[in-house]
Order: C-alpha cells, then sequence, then structure tokens
C-alpha cells in the first residue's frame, strides 16, 4: 500500500470519526476506500444482506458502487436504493432489515464526502459498535472473499418511505402554505414525495440537487443559512418555513413572522403530541436541550430522561427506557416507530399536523412551548481545554444553589439559568451553550462566562 493511499492507517485515522467515515474527496475519502470499507462492513457485522444509498454529491454514486462490490465480494446480497436522505436509508434498514450505509458528508462543504453506517433497523455504528474493527481490518488489507459473491440490485423505496412517515404524522385540516429551503440537497429529493401527497401549497427554495451547494451551505443551524427562506416566508406569506441540511436528516422551522423556531420547542411540541398518544411514557433530551422540555414533559405526566449529546447515546438511553421520542438542540428529532433514528422530515410533518389542526399562527401554536432564552452553542478556540473548564468549575462552582454535574462536559445548574462547557473529539474548541430566565439573565450568564474561557485560553 503506497503511503498516499487513502487506505494508509495515519489517513483512516483522520477519517474514521466517532460515529461515521467523512474527509476530503479524492485526497481522504475515495471509491478504494469504499469497497474496502463495504467489504469490513459485512466481514465485522456478519451481515449476509446490506442496503446502501447515497446523496447527490459527484463522488456519491460511485462510491456507494464501490462499497456494493466489496460487499458483494465478501458474500453480501446488496440492494442499492439510489438517491436518498440519510434518514430514507434509516427506513430502508429498517424496513428491510439489513445493515446500511448511506454516502453523504450532511452539512460539510462541497470538497467533502463520508459514509454513514448502520446495523439492521437502523442501530447505531460508532466507535463503541464496530466502527474501530472495520478501520482496523481496513488498515491491514484484510479482505473476505466469499465462495458465491453476492448479488447487487436496485430497488426504489422512496414510495414506501413517504407512506411509512405519512402514517406516522398525518396532517389534516386547514390549507398550508409551506416555504421549503432544501439548501440544493436530498430535500429536494423527499420533499415533493412526502408534502407533494399533503393538501398544502410547496414554496420550493433550492430544490434542484447539487453536491456544489451553489446558493447558501446546507446547515441551517448557522443563522445566516436561513435568511433566503426567512424572506421567502415574510414575502409569501407562508404559514411555516422548513430548512433540511445536505442530507435532510435534521430540520429547522421558521415561524409565519420570519424568525426562527427553537428545535427545544419543537421537541417540547412533539413530546406533547407523542404523549398524547402514550401517556406517562419516557422522553429523551440531550442536556443542551432547554429545560423548557423536562418541564413540560413533567407537567403533562411523561418521564424525561437527560443524556449525553450524540446521536449513539440517545438511541441507547431510547431502546434501555423505551422513549418513544428524543430531541437534540442540533434539529435531530428520532422516534421510537422510526426505529429509534431520527428524521427531519417526519418532525416537520408533526408541526404542519399541529398547525393544521388549529387556525391560529406557528408562532401562538408554538407558545406554550416556548420557555426561557438560549444564547446557541458558541465555539471558543481553547488550547488546554481541560484547563479552561478546571478554571470554569472553580469560579463558578461554588455560588449559592449551584450544582455542578460532569454527564458531558461540565453543566453549571442555578434555578435562574444554566450553562454547559463541553469539549469538541475533533477540534481545539470548547463549546459554550448557556440559558436564563430571561434574556438579561442568559446575557450575564452567557458573557461572563465567556469571557472567562477566552482571557483563561
Amino acid at each position: 500500500m503506497s503511503p498516499n493511499s487513502t487506505r494508509d492507517p495515519a489517513n483512516l485515522a483522520a477519517v474514521f470519526k466517532a460515529y461515521d467515515v467523512r474527509g476530503l474527496v479524492p485526497e481522504q475519502v475515495d471509491e478504494e476506500l469504499a469497497e474496502a470499507v463495504g467489504n469490513a462492513f459485512v466481514a465485522v457485522l456478519g451481515a449476509e444482506a446490506v442496503v446502501v444509498g447515497h446523496d447527490m454529491r459527484d463522488s456519491s454514486p460511485g462510491m456507494a458502487r464501490a462499497f456494493a462490490r466489496g460487499a458483494a465480494t465478501a458474500g453480501a446480497h446488496v440492494t442499492l436504493i439510489g438517491l436518498a436522505s440519510t434518514d430514507q436509508l434509516y427506513f430502508a434498514s429498517g424496513h428491510l432489515g439489513r445493515p446500511g450505509a448511506m454516502f453523504t458528508a450532511s452539512h460539510n462543504p462541497a470538497a467533502y464526502n463520508g459514509i454513514k453506517l448502520c446495523r439492521a433497523e437502523a442501530a447505531p455504528v460508532g466507535r463503541e459498535t464496530g466502527l474501530v474493527e472495520i478501520e482496523q481490518r481496513v488498515a491491514a488489507g484484510e479482505t473476505q472473499r466469499a465462495e458465491t459473491e453476492g448479488v447487487v440490485d436496485e430497488q426504489d423505496l422512496l414510495t414506501a418511505y413517504a407512506d411509512h412517515l405519512l402514517s406516522l404524522a398525518p396532517v389534516t385540516g386547514r390549507r398550508l402554505r409551506v416555504a421549503v429551503d432544501a439548501g440544493s440537497g436530498m430535500a429536494g429529493h423527499t420533499a415533493p414525495a412526502v408534502l407533494g401527497r399533503l393538501d398544502v401549497e410547496v414554496l420550493p427554495l433550492y430544490f434542484e440537487l447539487d453536491g456544489t451547494f451553489p446558493h447558501h451551505e446546507a446547515n441551517p443551524i448557522e443563522p445566516e443559512n436561513l435568511r433566503d427562506l426567512q424572506a421567502a416566508v415574510r414575502e409569501h406569506g407562508a404559514d411555516v418555513g422548513l430548512a433540511f441540511d445536505g442530507d435532510a436528516d435534521r430540520c429547522f422551522l421558521v415561524d409565519e413572522r420570519g424568525e426562527l423556531v427553537s428545535p427545544s420547542t419543537l421537541t417540547a411540541l412533539i413530546a406533547a403530541r407523542e404523549l398524547a398518544k402514550e401517556p406517562g411514557a419516557s422522553i429523551i433530551h440531550n442536556l443542551i436541550t432547554s429545560r423548557a422540555v423536562p418541564e413540560i414533559v413533567e407537567e403533562l405526566g411523561g418521564t424525561p430522561v437527560r443524556t449525553r449529546v450524540g446521536h449513539s447515546y440517545i438511541k441507547a438511553e431510547m431502546a434501555r427506557t423505551g422513549a418513544i421520542f428524543g430531541g437534540e438542540h442540533s434539529g435531530h428529532f428520532y422516534f421510537r416507530d422510526f426505529w429509534r433514528a431520527d428524521s427531519g422530515m417526519l418532525a416537520a410533518l408533526h408541526a404542519l399536523a399541529a398547525l393544521a389542526e388549529t387556525d391560529a399562527p406557528l408562532s401562538e401554536v408554538l407558545a406554550p412551548w416556548a420557555r426561557h432564552v438560549a444564547s446557541g452553542e458558541i465555539n471558543s478556540t481553547v488550547g488546554d481545554q481541560q484547563a479552561v473548564v478546571a478554571e470554569v468549575e472553580q469560579t463558578w462552582g461554588g455560588g449559592e444553589d449551584v450544582e455542578l454535574d460532569r454527564l458531558d462536559g461540565l453543566t453549571v445548574t442555578h434555578p435562574d439559568w444554566w450553562f454547559n462547557v463541553r469539549a469538541s473529539n475533533t477540534e481545539p474548541l470548547l463549546r459554550l451553550n448557556a440559558e436564563g430566565r430571561d434574556q438579561a439573565t442568559m446575557e450575564r450568564v452567557r458573557d461572563d462566562v465567556l469571557a472567562l474561557i477566552r482571557r483563561s485560553r
């Protein structure tokens, strides 16, 4: 193996992340690597059949076919579903009962691509659940060759995917005008298939599939990427705006005023809808989610369950507790009836259903679920992350009515506010999230903690 090969151990260490494989194309990720991962994936999981989907990036179809070759060499039956959102691949994994691979770099820029892997029924594959073993086989150059090579076939599951989502969150009532920003990503493929079945007027923005993202990055967590959607909602008098990321597994809402809706508010709304169907059930929320979520879940008779940030932790807790739903501050929403996987489109359908059931505008529909004021995530470049976190703990940990926990980084909680500081797994960054009972309280805590972090770095 040449030192410049994407299968070189040094490169593999860089591209095998906590939950997926991701890097620059073709320097770090290419068809050679995809084929090797496909073979190792089948060998490690002992899979007899796998399903493979891909996004709209130029390199994705070729890498999906290369992965299929590697998997078939190992003896697996491979079904290619073609263009797909990540939640459509999760549907295929659950619907067919097979492990799956999705070729996408999600919201990353055009120069990147990657592979998201799952076991049958969309169970996660991460470093603690098989990804390390896959990396080791690829690094060692091990290839499993079955006596009989597997068959590779194709199947279109887009309609079945839409059928399943619509069965979980039917939308009935008044006709809605819905602006949708696909960001040139995979929602341009899935939104027509799903929303086209509803009695809604869709105002499409950037539905053409284009992995160069010519209009804006397909990352709706960044406010600048929502400006076109906000303008369209205001200009056309839309009832709601929906923004999806590149692989369409995340969804963000804009209300009829063009104002961004906090993912925590949408989490509370969906939790209320799910608890109405199954009273007393458990609801997952990560520790960055607004404290409004556990408050509302408890008020409605449910059981809130707090987790670390990250889909593998949430899915594990959903399995352990039997939770019916989970939400993250980052726009990921997980559903027990969707194999505990996340689906931005299913979250959007819940919002549309709640809105269509009333004559009120979205801002009023969501008002009962919007409490407290959040800072959003603020990143700071820090050399010695542990030392800075220790200084934050020393400065803030001794206050009156203050509680500390270290479930994921450091969380400091007071009756009127809370903040969390946690280190990035991949970059020299500290991430700060703060929330207060009102704007002034949040800003005071945010600014004081941020000043300490940036003075100490």
